[in-house]
């Protein structure tokens, strides 16, 4: 990924990288991959990459209320094995580590109060979690991880994690971006737009395809 000034990003941040401004700095891209915005994607690719598009959002934070939980749910203060069986559990896609998520806690970014878990009250099942960073050097807010279990969901949960998130970081985020699969069958970009997100902006994750080489048979010979 080319080199951007933080003026740069803070004039379109969805537009001038893939990733969040903190990330720019460490990502580093494989060989076999490309890493494009949809305005310089052509679908010739295809034939050389596979193609995975993400939307990326921004909220600008200017109208953030406070929100409260659906009845018969609460906060729950979950460990980080809770929030990795629960985050496992609701993809068929993704199987995260323990180390991978502890990771996130030792980052600049982390704010112990932006890793959010709910439970039934009857039952004390964790049923949704939401996990957000707080870029405090330019006051970029990024929703990391949020998902609900598969039989609470369309109960307001989403919403809630997401809304309430944001009311946790309106006093030091200056706006919160949000990114994820386009091709998602649960459609989370409706929930973040519901939650007051916008912007048009899709980033192509182009893997290079692996290539199949026919090689000529040599048939049987008389000799």
């Amino acid at each position: 990924m080319n080199a951007i000034t933080k003026e740069e990003y803070l004039e379109d941040p969805c537009r001038a990288a893939s990733v969040p401004y903190w990330k720019t700095a460490c990502i580093s891209i494989p060989d076999n991959m490309k890493i494009l915005h949809d305005s310089e994607f052509n679908t010739e690719l295809l034939m050389q990459y596979m193609d995975e598009p993400y939307f990326r959002l921004r909220h600008p934070m200017m109208e953030v209320k406070p929100v409260s939980l659906p009845e018969g749910y609460s906060l729950y203060e979950a460990s980080v094995s809770d929030f990795v069986e629960h985050i496992n559990s609701c993809y068929e896609d993704i199987d995260i580590t323990i180390p991978e998520i502890q990771r996130y806690r030792s980052r600049e970014q982390y704010r112990l109060e932006l890793w959010l878990a709910v439970k039934e009250n009857c039952n004390g099942k964790i049923v949704a979690t939401g996990i957000a960073e707080l870029d405090r050097e330019i006051g970029e807010g990024v929703l990391e991880w949020i998902q609900v279990s598969k039989d609470y969901r369309r109960c307001g949960l989403g919403s809630y994690l997401v809304l309430e998130l944001l009311w946790r970081m309106r006093k030091a985020a200056r706006f919160v971006t949000v990114s994820g699969k386009c091709t998602n069958p649960d459609h989370p970009e409706g929930l973040y737009r519901k939650c007051g997100f916008c912007g048009n902006d899709v980033w192509h994750i182009l893997k290079r395809r692996e290539q199949t080489y026919e090689y000529p048979t040599v048939g049987n010979r008389k000799e």
